[in-house]
């Protein structure tokens, strides 16, 4: 496949941001695998865990605009300052509702006696990331970024 063409264009900054998500959640899933020695799929389409892929995936998008229309630019400034306020999100408003998800889930286990059905079911509690997770996944994206952009260019 001929992925040259999309080089320092808008193509190249949605691929990399959409690959480095992808790739994430890939490497999330062998992570859990080398911890836990189990696999679990089910973590390719969740929220939290190492590497945040939400961090990777802004990140990544940040890089390859600033690789493309360099790193003063507007279009840079943008897309960081999006990047910031996604991984200020991760890391927490979204962490701080995923503790309240596992708080409410035990005071729902005591009130109705661990019957979590009858209460609505589970919340879910891995919503939001360790600062070290989201440190991981932007530098993840970055790293990507950049070599993504060096192999298309070494493609074209």
């Amino acid at each position: 496949m001929e992925l040259s063409h999309i080089l320092n264009t808008g193509l190249e900054v949605i691929f990399t941001a959409f690959t480095a998500i992808f790739t994430a959640q890939v490497i999330k899933c062998f992570v859990f695998l080398i911890i836990k020695r189990k696999l679990d799929v089910r973590l390719f389409t969740t929220t939290g865990g190492m590497p945040s892929s939400h961090s990777a995936g802004v990140m990544g998008l940040s890089t390859a605009v600033g690789l493309i229309n360099g790193f003063h630019s507007i279009e840079f400034a943008i897309a960081i300052g999006f990047a910031c306020i996604v991984m200020y999100d991760a890391a927490g408003v979204r962490r701080a509702a995923g503790k309240q998800a596992a708080c409410l889930n035990r005071i729902i286990m005591d009130v109705y006696k661990q019957d979590l059905a009858e209460a609505g079911g589970k919340l879910k509690e891995l919503l939001g990331h360790t600062p070290m997770q989201v440190f991981v996944g932007a530098a993840y994206g970055v790293l990507y970024a950049y070599g993504v952009h060096y192999l298309l260019m070494r493609l074209g």
